[in-house]
């Protein structure tokens, strides 16, 4: 998966496109990924001990990973991903600059 946790991503399709999150989570078997702030569901929330409230709560729902693009922290631009060996270590590349977006 070209995604990672932490990384910065913008949605290039469906009902949130435009928007832009960090990956909160990853699901690399599944090629879904769940971005801050975007795909918005309303849950409800039975009581419990770690809620005692209960209630609807707004979570985010997970997105398939082919409608996100990962933004190069360099440019701040959506770009592509490839990938390449250095030091003997498969890292990710930016198709746009070329930049080594693994550190």
């Amino acid at each position: 998966m070209f995604v990672k946790k932490g990384d910065k991503v913008k949605v290039i399709s469906g009902k949130d496109k435009g928007q832009e999150g960090i990956v909160l989570q990853a699901f690399p078997k599944k090629d879904r990924v769940i971005v801050e702030g975007v795909n918005m569901v309303k849950k409800h929330q039975k009581p419990s001990a770690t809620a005692p409230q209960g209630g609807i709560i707004d979570m985010e729902a997970s997105i398939h990973v082919s409608n996100v693009m990962l933004i190069d922290p360099n440019s701040g631009e959506p770009t592509r991903v490839g990938y390449k060996e250095v030091d003997g270590k498969k890292v990710r590349v930016s198709k746009k600059t070329g930049e080594v977006l693994d550190k």
